[in-house]
């Protein structure tokens, strides 16, 4: 029996036992999750976003252990999901995951929330880091399935596949929108909680939402398409890269009986199946071996799926690998996101925050500033999504590495704008003689920071989004949910990366730059400096590869294999 064949029916027999039912699926189901989306991105950035102060202060850990302790535990949250993916489709289903790792969201905030509240402080610590590690095995199973899940409800036919390609463009733009409301309604709502009333408080808002979001997922059930687990991609994945190994000497001319195209094997003839096949391509040629028939497989009455995989399963393979380089160049994007609740937020606790409103005198919170850069996108992806895209597919359209790349370029000038800021601001420090007082406000407003918040809003608007479509347009359709995933993944590895270079920068500038907790008396503008520099060298690594990527085209009827 065949592997392949077999999960492509069970995906065309579930795919249509689902969609045949009109009464679910569709933007009305959309929109439950959307919410959804939004709650848990109001519960994460509720807690990101002042968890360095709460570190420094509450817990009196250092600026640079604390910027540490964030990064990785960041990273962990964004790059879990990749574990998540792989259980929802080769386990549990989507709907299912969802579920359970709704649940154990909710069990690590009421966790977090007690943790601060009737833990005593010798202990508090401890609790409060397991509080937070059982979060992020929550986040694995949100939110990297939620986006495909969502994806999912849309009805693709002959008659309406175009409605339904725009429909899913809109709503990633729609999705990110709801999800960053969520981010600006914590920072602007939560952080001001937890500095002026109390940190139990705070937790405890960010709970509730999480336990309404999981009510309501829960009371829309009956509105979902859903799939039984078909197999996780990763599978399929590291199937062919074993079977190109095992067969490393292998070769179509000399040793081989032919190429399997998923069928069975008869008569040392390859019996080629009935349905769409991908075109064979001649890059990464090497893992072409992984479909080759040996004299071992013609031996076999059923076909040893880590020993031969289709030229579908190649080829979509392919189709993953050829993005890796994109993938990559991408990581300092999330480099530079990975400083707005890090140091950008410590720069802000230093800068004159107080504003007078008539009779009344208010101190805005220093992570509240990040609502800048959840606003800045909230204004641009409207005008992107309804306006820009219209006006300009009348003289041209920008593609979606365009846009990934405009999202790079502003990442760029983000830590130029943070450089020079810091440079001021430490000068001013400097004349005033507050070197080494890290309680000192200094005489400086703290709308001098705005630039760098827009500008980092720009960069993700464009960048974050950007990627988020081009990996679902770009990979194979039984690899799909592997898309939101290493979008996710790809923040999470640019955190570790942040502290890499923060760890790096320590240990060559001897502690000069990063070392001490005397922000005043670091060198954080160089360490922005530095940031830039890197960030010009891979946007012409960007443009380098971007230039000689080649979209890839729809699947196509056309089983030559003695193509090239």
């Amino acid at each position: 029996m065949d592997t392949t064949n077999e999960a492509s029916k069970k995906a065309s027999s579930s795919s249509s036992d689902n969609y045949s039912k009109s009464s679910t699926g569709g933007w009305n189901a959309v929109i439950i999750l959307i919410f959804v989306e939004m709650a848990e991105r109001f519960a994460f950035y509720g807690l990101t976003g002042n968890l360095i102060t709460f570190l420094t202060n509450d817990l009196k850990e250092t600026t640079f252990i604390a910027a540490k302790i964030v990064n990785t535990w960041v990273g962990v949250s964004f790059v879990f999901p990749l574990l998540g993916a792989f259980i929802a489709d080769s386990y549990l289903g989507r709907f299912n995951t969802i579920i359970f790792s709704s649940a154990i969201y909710l069990l690590g905030m009421i966790l977090l929330t007690v943790s601060v509240s009737a833990i005593p402080l010798e202990s508090r610590k401890a609790v409060f880091f397991i509080a937070l590690y059982i979060l992020a095995i929550g986040e694995a199973g949100q939110t990297a399935i939620i986006q495909p899940f969502a994806v999912n409800q849309f009805q693709e036919s002959s008659s309406s596949l175009q409605e339904t390609r725009i429909a899913k463009g809109s709503f990633f733009n729609w999705c990110y929108f709801a999800a960053i409301i969520g981010h600006v309604s914590a920072l602007s709502i939560v952080t001001y909680v937890q500095d002026n009333v109390g940190w139990a408080t705070g937790f405890s808002i960010l709970a509730a939402a999480l336990a309404v979001a999981f009510a309501v997922f829960c009371c829309g059930m009956n509105k979902y398409r859903s799939q039984v687990p078909l197999g996780s991609p990763f599978t399929s994945l590291a199937q062919v890269l074993v079977a190109a190994a095992r067969k490393w000497r292998a070769s179509s001319t000399r040793h081989g009986r032919g190429v399997c195209y998923g069928g069975t094997i008869k008569d040392d003839l390859v019996v080629e199946p009935q349905y769409m096949t991908l075109s064979r391509t001649k890059r990464f040629r090497f893992l072409d071996k992984a479909m080759i028939i040996d004299d071992i497989d013609a031996s076999r009455e059923t076909r040893d799926p880590w020993r031969l995989c289709s030229l579908n399963q190649v080829e979509e393979t392919k189709q993953a690998l050829r993005l890796t380089p994109i993938w990559l160049t991408f990581l300092y994007n999330s480099v530079a996101l990975a400083q707005l609740s890090t140091f950008f937020t410590k720069q802000a606790t230093t800068m004159t925050r107080s504003i007078t409103i008539g009779p009344h005198h208010f101190t805005i919170p220093p992570a509240s500033l990040q609502c800048v850069t959840g606003l800045t996108i909230i204004l641009i992806i409207p005008i992107y999504d309804r306006l820009f895209v219209r006006l300009a597919g009348k003289f041209t359209s920008i593609t979606m590495l365009q846009r990934i790349g405009v999202g790079l370029f502003f990442s760029v000038l983000t830590m130029l704008a943070a450089a020079l800021v810091e440079t001021k601001r430490v000068k001013l420090a400097s004349d005033y003689n507050l070197l080494d007082d890290s309680e000192a406000m200094l005489p400086i407003r703290v709308w001098w920071l705005l630039p760098q918040y827009i500008l980092s809003g720009v960069s993700e608007a464009f960048g974050v989004v950007g990627l988020q479509h081009f990996l679902y347009d770009q990979l194979p359709e039984a690899k799909r949910s592997l898309g939101a995933a290493f979008c996710i993944c790809n923040l999470g590895i640019g955190n570790f990366i942040s502290s890499g270079i923060i760890y790096v920068v320590e240990v060559l500038s001897k502690r000069k730059w990063l070392g001490d907790n005397y922000l005043n008396r670091s060198r954080l503008d160089l360490f922005y400096f530095l940031l830039a520099g890197l960030g010009f060298l891979n946007l012409g690594l960007f443009v380098f590869v971007a230039k000689r990527y080649v979209y890839r085209n729809a699947p196509e009827n056309n089983n030559d294999d003695s193509k090239p």
